[in-house]
């Protein structure tokens, strides 16, 4: 079947019993992407379009810098990009180490014209002036690349992408002036509707969103639909290979956790490649994030990883977990007032896995490959783990790929010896002309009290936009509290 509306080529050939090879592209100023099931598949990326915009409003007059974990489809991304939207494109790996082309830029920048050539061909790509992309791909391992870009920027010809992680360590930025010519974007795993959207339930994507925007509940097996939809995304995760993986077999868990385990074992090796000064603290807070979140205040004890050690100590440490991007941070705010930052207490710290699915696939010894059937226990509840430490990263995850910054909130009564507040999440509308925060408790559980949010709710009721809980039931607006299922986090 063939439909064309316009600008838009559907090529539509699937049998839902029959595993066809099945090729659908869509084609529009705004959105690109490849569909293959049975063959190699290219999932839907949003970041396309900030690359379109990006293309648009700069015309070659900066750089884009995209900054994400390894592994997570920068490369892929950025070749679609490239084969799409110029008429040639060439992609430099500096993970190759190929000192042939490192000699280039070390020997040719003031000579632009024998510079090009040389890529050229060497690549075996002919460049056109103003309608070619150059990618610098994993920057970090080759600085003087980066440092380059002011004058290949100037010089106009070309359009230039840079992707790498761990661009703002010291060994990576020593001896180069950053180039003012960048703009910079952070790219995430997938999130929930691109996980979603992958699995060909974009309808049912576009029902929760309209759900959601007029605070009705799902009907009942559309909830139930997404919410198994969720927990697949909870054990998955969206890694491209694994997601991929997961798709093409099936829906084999086996699969995805295989390549899941590839990319932890990449991260350990990564670990053993930084400054020794800190490597052994990186790879204790990074063995102990499973350990840590499924403690019930779930912040990271010092004291735990070494006796007498302190938050000072690991301040590389975490520098380092949070510019690979393998972990996302959440720092206390006792104070939430305007500017949830300038308030934040970095002693205390949550440290969640940047994946979720890496998280599941983490938490089990790193040599035992978790069998379907151990995930389908999972999925049904009947295997013990701690199902609030992975609703929790899940929704912190979700939270970060939709630009939000991560604080959570506790109050110590001194007369009963406890925390008597506890706010698993607060985000804020970075205005500070009308400020607003919106605190956030997660409950993986049907059965939970409120009292936390209530007293939290009274004491800054004046600073207070909406107020969120999210748990497992269906969405119910209560007492001026939204109460939402978990895949609804992805309209907050």
């Amino acid at each position: 079947m063939r439909i064309i509306i316009k600008n838009m080529v559907i090529i539509l050939a699937y049998n839902q019993k029959i595993n066809y090879n099945v090729r659908i592209i869509i084609k529009n100023r705004t959105n690109i992407y490849a569909h293959n099931l049975g063959g190699t598949m290219i999932l839907k990326r949003k970041i396309y379009k900030k690359l379109l915009e990006w293309k648009n409003e700069c015309q070659g007059k900066k750089a884009l810098l995209i900054e994400g974990a390894r592994r997570i489809g920068k490369s892929t991304i950025c070749e679609e990009f490239g084969k799409n939207e110029y008429e040639s494109y060439l992609l430099i790996d500096f993970a190759k180490k190929d000192k042939e082309v490192e000699m280039y830029f070390e020997r040719y920048l003031n000579d632009l014209d024998t510079f090009f050539m040389l890529l050229q061909t060497h690549f075996g790509t002919k460049l056109t002036e103003r309608n070619s992309l150059i990618i610098f791909d994993e920057v970090q391992m080759f600085p003087q690349a980066r440092a380059a870009i002011k004058y290949l920027v100037a010089d106009g010809r070309y359009d230039y992408i840079e992707t790498g992680s761990l661009i703002s360590i010291r060994e990576n930025v020593k001896n180069i002036v950053i180039p003012s010519e960048e703009r910079n974007i952070n790219m995430y795993p997938l999130d929930f509707e691109e996980f979603a959207i992958a699995l060909e339930e974009d309808l049912l994507v576009e029902y929760i969103k309209k759900c959601f925007e007029k605070r009705e509940p799902l009907e009942r097996s559309m909830h139930n639909q997404a919410m198994l939809l969720f927990h697949q995304y909870m054990l998955v995760g969206g890694m491209p290979m694994p997601v991929v993986a997961f798709i093409e077999s099936k829906k084999d868990f086996t699969e995805a956790d295989k390549e899941k385990r590839d990319i932890l074992k990449l991260y350990r090796e990564d670990i053993m490649k930084i400054d020794m000064r800190y490597r052994s603290k990186v790879l204790a807070i990074y063995d102990q994030i499973p350990g840590f979140l499924s403690q019930h205040e779930k912040r990271v004890v010092f004291k735990k990883l070494q006796d007498g050690s302190y938050a000072d100590q690991y301040e590389e440490t975490f520098f380092w977990l949070s510019d690979s991007m393998i972990s996302n941070e959440c720092f206390l705010c006792n104070d939430p007032n305007v500017g949830l930052s300038l308030n934040e207490t970095r002693s205390y710290v949550k440290c969640y896995m940047g994946d979720t699915g890496l998280l599941v696939s983490h938490a089990f010894d790193e040599n035992e490959l978790l069998e379907d059937e151990v995930y389908k226990q999972i999925l049904a509840g009947k295997l013990q783990i701690n199902e609030g430490m992975l609703y929790e990263n899940a929704i912190a995850q979700m939270l970060v790929a939709n630009g939000h910054k991560l604080y959570f909130y506790t109050h110590y009564n001194e007369n009963k010896h406890r925390n008597d507040m506890e706010i698993d999440f607060i985000i804020s509308n970075n205005s500070r002309l009308k400020y607003k925060m919106f605190p956030i408790e997660v409950k993986s559980g049907k059965q939970y009290k409120t009292t936390s949010l209530n007293n939290f709710r009274e004491k800054y009721k004046e600073r207070i936009g909406e107020s969120y809980i999210i748990h497992p039931r269906n969405l119910i607006v209560k007492d001026g509290i939204i109460c939402i299922p978990p895949y609804m986090t992805m309209n907050i």
